[in-house]
Parts: structure tokens; sequence; C-alpha cells
């Protein structure tokens, strides 16, 4: 039995009835909701489901099909860097399943989308036709509203290449395959957004500072928390652990004289990612090993500030 996730970010974070309606939309089609998380600041929402793999991708298509009825780019306005009414569809392989059965559930998804809604659809990660397309940031560069200017000098791998009324509304959404990404972002003690984007060049591997393998970064100003940001996406939390994102930002905050105040969790993490913070702040801040799995647990929650905005409901926030 072959189980995967799928993580779309829909263009809408403030209408609950929009995304009360998207959210429907996908559970017709036999999948579990795992996590629905607007963000009004950033009018966006990250919807995480899984299911059998005969079952996802129709789920995902609805999402789409259902968002692009709902959503209209034209007027969209938000934080967050978006160039579709679903900005981007990842797939992630869970139990049974394997990259390549994300990698063909992608193209046949993103195919569906081109026929059936005419919108242009880009494959990325591990869909991607070269590595020139495997960035999402390369992608997206510009957002929705350079996209006529886009389809011209980055054709779409199915779907239109120029603006019509279809693509004025909808955009173009980015669909592929990738490993289990953390959504992670880190609240600084100002409201500098340049301070914030600084100290994300410092971190992010196509930055010129420490370079942390697998980590993109870019700073923000959320109003909402009357707070910068630096919001992390690790790619792959066996090379850089949320630990090493959080104490290298704290690090690198200091010495620029702002404080770290917490982190917060966008959608859901691997339970062991959040175990390697555990054993490590056990250790290192506790100065114990002897911790059960819960106390480690909580030790991480505590000492990334996973609580700083909201309660942390481990049930609802562990994979």
């Amino acid at each position: 039995m072959a189980m995967i996730e799928c993580v779309p970010n829909i263009s809408e974070g403030k209408n609950e009835a929009v995304i009360y309606q998207i959210t429907e939309a996908v559970k017709k089609h036999n999948v579990k909701i795992l996590s629905v998380e607007p963000g009004e600041d950033a009018n966006r929402t990250v919807i995480t489901f899984a299911g059998l793999k005969e079952n996802i991708g129709a789920a995902a298509y609805a999402c789409i099909e259902k968002a692009y009825e709902l959503i209209d780019m034209s007027k969209h306005k938000g934080r967050h860097p978006r160039q579709g009414v679903v900005d981007v569809c990842p797939f992630i392989p869970l139990s049974g399943a394997t990259m390549q059965d994300c990698v063909d559930i992608s193209k046949s998804t993103a195919k569906k989308v081109a026929c059936n809604l005419g919108l242009p659809v880009y494959l990325y990660e591990n869909s991607a036709a070269d590595e020139s397309r495997r960035n999402l940031a390369v992608i997206r560069k510009g957002g929705y509203e350079t996209l006529e200017e886009k389809l011209k000098n980055l054709p779409p791998d199915f779907g239109p290449h120029e603006i019509t009324p279809k693509v004025k509304k909808g955009g173009a959404i980015t669909i592929g395959a990738r490993e289990f990404l953390i959504a992670y972002n880190i609240t600084l003690n100002t409201k500098s957004a340049k301070l914030a984007e600084i100290l994300a060049r410092k971190i992010r591997q196509s930055g010129g500072g420490r370079k942390l393998p697998g980590v993109k970064a870019i700073g923000w100003y959320l109003p909402a928390y009357e707070a910068a940001q630096v919001s992390c996406n690790i790619t792959n939390f066996h090379k850089t652990s949320v630990h090493t994102v959080f104490e290298t930002v704290k690090h690198e905050a200091g010495l620029m004289n702002i404080e770290v105040k917490g982190s917060e969790l966008i959608g859901l993490i691997p339970k062991e990612a959040l175990m390697q913070a555990g054993d490590f702040y056990s250790q290192t801040a506790c100065g114990c090993e002897k911790f059960s799995e819960s106390e480690k647990l909580q030790n991480a929650v505590k000492f990334l500030g996973l609580d700083l905005h909201a309660d942390f409901d481990y049930s609802k926030k562990i994979i």
C-alpha cells in the first residue's frame, strides 16, 4: 500500500469560506487532511493531505480546480512570493511509495491542469525537465506580476505560453515531486524586513554567508506579529537540522544586536527532525541525556520557542 503526501499552497489566507470549500473538494477523493494553516499577511494557506497513490492525484487536481474557480490572481495581494491560485503543489513519497511514483503523478496532474483549465504549468524539483528548472525560486522569480514576460523567456512545461483570460485569473501553477520539506519561520525582535533579509542571505545555501546546505530563506515583516521573520524552507533536515538553522540565525542576529524571540512551523514536521532538536537541547542546554522521548520533544519546543505565537499541538504538528 503506497502512501503519498501532497502539500498545495493556495493563494488565499483570509477568506475562510474559500479555504473551506477548497478543503472540502480535496476530502471527496478519499484522502486524509493532516493540516490546514492559513496566513493572513502572506494571504496564503498551506494544506497538507495524504492518501493512497491511486487517489492523491485526483485530490490534488480537485484542489487546483476549486482554487481556480474561487480565486482571482489579478486581485491577489500577499507578502509571500506567488504566481498562481495554487502557487506550488508538491508530492512527497511516504510509506510504500517511491520518488518515481510522485514524479509520474505530478506530470499526469500537470497535463490535466493544462488541458482542462488552460493554465501554464511548470514542473520543479525531481519532476523538472532539466537541472535549470529544478529550483522553485528560479521558476517563481518575479511572481505573478512578471508572468507575461516569464511565459516567453521561460516557457512552461505544459499549457499556454502567453497571457489569456484564464491565465490572467489563475496565473501559473508549479507542480513537482520532492522530499519532505520543513517550512520554518524564526521571529525577531525587530520590525525591519531589511535586517531579516540580511540574516536570510547569511544562512541560505544560495547566499554569501554560512550557506547552510538545503536551506532556502527570505526575510519579511508580518504585521500580525508586529515583527520581522527569517522564513526558511529546510529541504533536507538530515543535512541541516532545525536546531542548526535556529542557532545559526540566533548567532548571526546577536552579531547585529538583534534578539531571536522564538519560531514557528508552517505545516508538519517529521518526528525524527524534532527529536534531533530534543536530543541537542537535552544534552547541551539541560546537561542531561536521561530524558524520556516526550521530555525531549518538550525541550525542543521550549528552546526553539515553537510556542511563541500559539500553543504547540504535538498531535497536529508531528508526522
